[in-house]
């Protein structure tokens, strides 16, 4: 069975017809991904403040980075016309994507003060590994129901292939694949057990909802106007009302 919205995929970013076009297109994500892993690795033995310096630091530059996927949008669409949006995923969103990983692999590996094991100390690796299987879960079913198009945010560059989506999950999330990665990393968190990492994970979730409010959101307003406004305003970006938690957990289950 294919990726759902693969086959759109393929028709805008060519090097994922063919071997040598996939080695082109993940080879730098895959070695920044390495390279921030070997920065994270020579910090160990710093203090706290700098190891959580540099988790910051590097999640900084990887939304910066995303960033540019929107900033050079005008200035792409005129030079490279219909591959604007392969030119770009490739040189900013698939980089960025392997530097935000690295960080979340090193919320789930960071050395720091243990949390006091307290009577409640075994809930917290219980509650870290539920969390990290529903936000997978969540993640799946997300892209099972919008497409690998969709987060890959394709609309961006080609508006006229998508449209406002208001159902199924939407109705309980704005960002379902970023609530997704916001649950895992908070998970990681409690499985790692201390609280250098409750706190990377913490300034994780913040830069992730900064990032979205003022870089794709923006883009969406532009495209919508008031009517994303008006759903802004209804639906949360990332954590469900308490009220919604059974749709949640329906989507979760079942996918609808």
């Amino acid at each position: 069975m294919s990726l759902k919205g693969f086959d759109q995929l393929r028709k805008h970013i060519p090097d994922l017809n063919s071997p040598f076009g996939l080695v082109r297109l993940f080879v730098v994500p895959v070695l920044l991904y390495f390279l921030a892993t070997a920065l994270f690795t020579t910090t160990n033995r710093l203090p706290p403040f700098w190891l959580l310096a540099s988790v910051v630091s590097v999640e900084v530059l990887g939304l910066t980075w995303l960033h540019m996927f929107f900033r050079v949008k005008t200035d792409f669409k005129a030079r490279y016309g219909p591959l604007a949006y392969s030119r770009a995923i490739s040189l900013f969103a698939y980089p960025a994507g392997g530097i935000i990983v690295s960080v979340v692999a090193r919320i789930a590996s960071i050395p720091g003060p243990a949390i006091a094991r307290l009577a409640f100390y075994p809930v917290l690796s219980i509650l870290g590994w539920i969390l990290i299987v529903a936000g997978l879960l969540l993640f799946a079913r997300t892209l099972q129901t919008f497409g690998v198009d969709n987060l890959t945010l394709l609309y961006v560059y080609f508006p006229g292939e998508s449209q406002l989506v208001d159902r199924k999950i939407y109705e309980v999330l704005r960002h379902p694949a970023y609530a997704a990665a916001q649950i895992v990393v908070l998970g990681l968190a409690l499985r790692n057990g201390n609280w250098l990492a409750l706190i990377s994970a913490l300034c994780f979730m913040l830069g992730l909802w900064g990032w979205v409010r003022l870089v794709e959101e923006q883009e969406l307003l532009e495209r919508f106007g008031s009517s994303y406004a008006d759903y802004r305003r209804r639906v949360p970006a990332f954590w469900p009302r308490p009220r919604e938690l059974g749709k949640l957990f329906r989507f979760l289950l079942i996918g609808s």
